[in-house]
């Protein structure tokens, strides 16, 4: 548990350009404070002290603004920057070295039970105000953007964006361009789709008409046909 507090002290300085000594970041950070009582925490909560689990991590929501459940496991490394309004649901499990921003959501769909939270894998990145719901799984090395709804695992090294979200970019290649000079922005993925298959039908048109024999046009009637007429 020690050793994870250390590396929690360094993800902080090695991620945040406005944290200058370690002194200062175990007095003034929320998150810091947060992910600490909940080692402490979730150590009471594995070891069968669960309401004594409980209570402690109701003290540190009231206290820091972030609300953990003792049950959550979470890897080393971790970095909740600013952190007013994050939660972390019960069953959810976070992978080593992963940063969320304030506002973020790792939560459940409903009542169901057993795995109900989503599992972050290694290095992932949760921008503010993201809710990620359910037993999904977000891959290692994935980004997702502030305010996205994330309701379907995302693959590794993905940046994914929108309510609800889809995938941008793929192992640092860009899937979607969204920039204003580009093309149109499309909000649901289901019209690219349906773009997509009109296109298809477009070109199986244009094949049946190259394939059909050109009709001949009719002659013109001459001057000697109409008077035989």
């Amino acid at each position: 548990m020690f050793a994870n507090v250390a590396g929690d002290i360094r993800a902080v300085k090695e991620r945040d350009p406005a944290a200058r000594s370690a002194l200062e970041i175990v007095l003034c950070y929320s998150g810091l404070h947060a992910i600490l009582a909940h080692r402490v925490n979730h150590w009471l909560w594995t070891h069968g002290l669960r309401m004594p689990a409980r209570v402690f991590s109701q003290t540190a929501k009231v206290l820091t603004g972030i609300e953990i459940h003792p049950g959550a496991r979470i890897g080393k490394g971790f970095f909740i920057d600013h952190g007013t309004g994050t939660v972390i649901g019960e069953t959810a499990e976070v992978g080593d070295n992963c940063t969320l921003f304030h506002g973020v959501t790792l939560g459940g769909t409903g009542k169901e039970t057993g795995k109900r939270h989503p599992t972050l894998a290694d290095s992932v990145t949760i921008g503010a105000h993201a809710q990620i719901i359910g037993a999904i799984e977000i891959g290692e090395g994935s980004v997702v953007g502030a305010g996205a709804v994330v309701l379907d695992p995302v693959p590794d090294y993905c940046t994914v964006v929108g309510t609800k979200a889809y995938v941008v970019r793929r192992r640092g290649e860009r899937v979607y361009d969204f920039r204003h000079d580009g093309q149109p922005r499309i909000e649901n993925p289901e019209v690219e789709r349906l773009r997509a298959r009109l296109r298809a039908i477009e070109e199986e048109l244009d094949a049946l008409r190259s394939s059909c024999a050109p009709v001949e046009p009719l002659a013109e009637p001459t001057e000697d046909a109409l008077v035989g007429v």
